[in-house]
């Protein structure tokens, strides 16, 4: 079941409200999730049942992507914004340095978290930020194309689509490696996300200039790469563990971009296990 949070996130302008989405179930050790850029936390829902055996699970909208609105006057979607808003969230939820673990865009914000001491544990899948300047440039172009399709595909062709599995490949081959596997249901859930998120373009904006060169040393962390990731190249999980040199490297066989709906057992036990160390 979804619910709001309502806090306040200091700007220039003076204290400003942020309102944010997020669902929570389950019981034990807290464990934060945060997805990907254009997407929504539903994206979790594959692998949700199963960390909600072991952990008390909390799924966010991000700001300005899901049910959650953007970001008011005077806040940016930059990476300093987005850490104090994760941190005050984490305040107003009443979660005490919870595991956080992210996807993507969410990745980078769960290992700046990790790097602000704000987690227990960091579990982050193909993280943002470990790209070559021609491999942010691809991705972004990719990403701002997959955009404008599903703002311009008309909602009875989405949904048309979606039934078959060749189409639903259409919609998500980029980031699954195995579309055929994501329901009719949530395939036109993400993209009607990804065409209405207010977030989308100031975020892709803020993360132009971004990469991670930081050490997050003190506390676990685990980055899990995708082998067939299509968006963020696998060669860019050497690179975070080159960054990172006391982060768990794990080979994610069969998986894509997004990988917790191509193998969730997989995925689930990854992040278990990175929430154990």
């Amino acid at each position: 079941m979804s619910a709001t949070v309502f806090f306040e996130v200091t700007s220039p302008l003076g204290p400003q409200p942020v309102t944010l989405s997020y669902a929570r179930v389950g019981r034990g050790e807290p464990l934060l999730l945060l997805h990907g850029i254009g997407h929504h936390r539903q994206a979790w829902d594959p692998v949700v049942d199963i960390l909600a055996t072991e952990r008390e699970v909390i799924a966010v909208d991000l700001p300005g992507f899901g049910a959650s609105p953007a970001l008011p006057d005077g806040l940016t979607h930059d990476l300093p914004t987005m850490n104090a808003a994760l941190g005050a969230l984490c305040g107003a939820l009443e979660l005490d340095r919870p595991h956080v673990a992210g996807n993507s865009l969410g990745g980078l914000l769960a290992l700046g978290m990790g790097r602000e001491k704000l987690v227990r544990s960091v579990t982050a899948l193909s993280p943002a930020g470990f790209w070559t300047p021609a491999e942010r440039r691809y991705a972004f172009a990719v990403l701002i194309g997959m955009r404008r399709v599903a703002e311009r595909m008309p909602l009875p062709l989405v949904r048309r689509l979606a039934r078959s599995a060749a189409g639903r490949a259409a919609l998500t081959s980029t980031i699954y490696a195995r579309p055929g596997r994501r329901s009719p249901e949530a395939v036109v859930a993400e993209t009607l996300a990804l065409a209405g998120a207010p977030g989308f373009a100031e975020t892709l904006r803020a993360g132009t200039t971004v990469r991670f060169t930081d050490d997050v040393p003190g506390i676990p962390v685990t980055v899990a790469w995708g082998a067939r990731d299509r968006l963020l190249v696998p060669r860019q999980g050497v690179r975070a563990k080159r960054t990172i040199p006391g982060a768990r490297l794990v080979r994610l066989p069969g998986c894509g971009h997004v990988p917790m709906n191509d193998d969730p057992a997989l995925v689930a036990r990854v992040l278990l296990e990175g929430s154990r160390r």
